[in-house]
């Protein structure tokens, strides 16, 4: 098809259908009527010559050729709605721009506190977005400018991507406070007869496995989970153990009765950091969000 001819303001209805898999919820998002937004998907269609999305019980599901479109369209409209927010200058206190940037959910439980009540003093208009992203995708999408900032222990990372430490971050062994083995410290015999839990992704704490591996020694894993969040709950109920950084550690055991002690084997610590590309080096809206969480976090 010819894109002169596609008018951009269907490829916002098309991304909003597509991020919440409803006519009736995207008309609301953009301003519009549940009829305006059914007569751009029929446009879209028929300039695109597919079904694009199909109602079922769950919402409206995207076709594989909807599913292709999804991020080069998402990038474009993010490249757009950034260059068109870049003044002169950028006033946080009037400003409705949107960020968005990638956190692990261990990053989320961290950082997003302290930011969203620092963003909502200061910039009541600015919209924040946490983005799910594969780890080796993050460089492209900083590059094309859908992602402003990546935050955390992210070592594959190099330029053009550039760096700010903010903390080092040690890692120790979280169990429930009364476990057989919260004692004064975890000896190696105790940690390789213990039951553990791994938080298993791409681009994971591999630092964890590795310096097991150096040592010549093997966990025994007993759960494996995608994600962090459900952990602490497993762990109140259990007699496992999660290796873990110690800040996400801290606010663990503000909330429930845990222990967290050194692991018997030196553990490198991440180095997290804010990452950010060249290109948006001089941004003065990225540059402010940078230095907000600089301020924020910085050890």
């Amino acid at each position: 098809m010819n894109v002169q001819g596609l008018d951009l303001n269907l490829l916002r209805v098309f991304d909003t259908v597509l991020r919440d898999r409803s006519v009736t919820a995207a008309a609301k998002h953009l301003g519009l009527t549940q009829p305006a937004v059914s007569n751009a998907l029929a446009r879209l269609r028929a300039q695109f010559e597919d079904a694009l999305f199909v109602r079922t019980p769950s919402g409206m599901d995207a076709t594989p050729f909807a599913r292709e479109l999804s991020e080069p369209v998402r990038q474009a409209l993010a490249l757009l709605e950034s260059a068109l927010a870049h003044g002169p200058g950028f006033d946080p206190a009037t400003s409705t721009r949107a960020f968005r940037f990638y956190m692990s959910d261990l990053g989320q439980i961290e950082f997003l506190p302290p930011l969203v009540e620092r963003a909502q003093r200061v910039a009541p208009g600015v919209r924040l977005e946490a983005v799910a992203l594969e780890v080796e995708d993050i460089g492209d999408a900083l590059a094309a400018g859908s992602l402003d900032l990546a935050v955390g222990f992210l070592p594959g990372l190099g330029p053009p991507v550039r760096r700010q430490a903010l903390f080092r971050d040690p890692y120790v062994c979280l169990m429930r406070a009364d476990h057989p083995f919260a004692g004064k410290s975890l000896s190696k015999k105790q940690f390789l007869s213990a039951s553990h839990a791994l938080v298993s992704y791409k681009g994971g704490h591999r630092v964890i496995e590795e310096a097991l591996e150096r040592a010549g020694l093997a966990r025994k894993i007993a759960l494996r989970v995608p994600h962090f969040t459900v952990v602490p709950m497993v762990l109140e109920r259990s007699d496992l153990i999660l290796t873990l950084p110690s800040k996400i550690a801290r606010v663990y055991q503000q909330r429930g009765n845990f222990k967290s002690l050194p692991p018997p084997v030196p553990i490198p610590p991440a180095d997290v950091a804010a990452h950010w590309h060249e290109r948006f080096e001089r941004d003065p809206g990225n540059r402010w969000l940078r230095e907000m969480i600089m301020e924020l976090f910085t050890e």
